[in-house]
């Protein structure tokens, strides 16, 4: 039996806990049960958690698990060296060790880190990278895995990772299943993004917001920085630094998740074909849309099509 424990300490967040019942979901759907389920703490007995909730913990003593999750919480607080020097032996005893939210907070400074990708809750992203230069923060990413080590972004985000570990252990079916009975969408990819494009873009100018709107009704066109200038009332060059200055982004990184964002809206209401969507929202053939998917969600329009149609299916 594979053994799964959820590491937690006093301000926890609570909503991690709903990790846990992905595994549960899980052995209620195979034949046998193949996860022994632990929750943990350094101390054990109760901890409470940051909604002043209370759970009942085990003391962590033998690090040997298949895979130990670590809880994040709202405000980040130092762990203790007790806590540190157990998830050090538990990388080295287990087969798999994951954070979820802030929970990378504490792999990093136990140096689990160290020279590889990972995520977070996109609200404290720069900060890990700053704190910890040495790991590769991907903060738009929703887990990541690398080698033995899985890191997730924060709140909901540890459903997905949930349901990806029990895919890795029980295959697709299972976990598309446990989604079901949890009446979730099968878990989003990896590499999908913590934000939606249409709501991430919030510039302060009208000129700007103009350009933004005459873009959105017009994916279909070229849409080139010259085109966007002139709708803005701006030389190309001060529409560049305007644009980049006001939204963070470049306004072909904008156009491209502006594009792609609207294009798996279009794939998922099911409407038109994967070409008549590239078509419509401005990509010149299917396969550039499907390299812009595969940056953007981590996975091609196809599997978006195909998990759409599942959804509407068990609707």
């Amino acid at each position: 039996m594979k053994r799964i424990g959820l590491l937690v300490f006093p301000g926890f967040q609570i909503l991690d806990l709903v990790a846990l019942t992905v595994f549960e979901m899980a052995n209620a759907t195979v034949p046998r049960p193949v996860y022994r389920i632990e929750l943990l703490s350094e101390h054990g007995g109760l901890v409470r958690s940051s909604a002043g909730v209370q759970v009942e913990t085990l003391a962590f003593d033998k690090p040997v698990f298949d895979t130990m999750l670590v809880a994040g919480s709202n405000l980040l607080v130092p762990p203790s060296a007790g806590l540190l020097a157990f998830l050090r032996e538990a990388q080295e005893a287990s087969r798999r060790v994951s954070s979820i939210c802030t929970g990378a907070f504490v792999l990093a400074e136990a140096g689990l880190l160290d020279g590889r990708r990972a995520t977070t809750h996109w609200g404290f992203a720069r900060e890990l990278q700053q704190r910890f230069p040495r790991i590769k923060v991907e903060e738009d990413s929703i887990f990541i895995v690398d080698g033995s080590v899985w890191t997730s972004a924060g709140m909901t985000a540890c459903i997905d990772l949930s349901l990806a570990l029990v895919e890795s252990d029980l295959g697709v079916e299972v976990s598309r299943t446990v989604a079901r009975k949890m009446v979730v969408y099968h878990r989003r990819a990896g590499g999908q993004s913590q934000f939606s494009a249409l709501l991430e873009l919030e510039p302060k100018s009208d000129r700007i917001q103009d350009a933004l709107a005459y873009a959105k009704t017009n994916l279909h066109r070229d849409l080139s920085v010259d085109q966007l200038a002139e709708v803005a009332h701006l030389s190309p060059r001060q529409f560049s630094r305007a644009f980049l200055a006001e939204t963070g982004q470049s306004p072909a990184r904008a156009i491209e998740k502006l594009r792609v964002e609207t294009a798996r809206l279009l794939i998922e209401a099911g409407n038109h074909s994967i070409d008549r969507v590239a078509e419509q929202t401005g990509f010149s053939d299917p396969e550039r849309m499907r390299r812009a998917f595969h940056r953007a969600f981590g996975q091609p329009p196809q599997a978006v099509k195909r998990a759409a149609r599942q959804q509407q299916a068990v609707a």
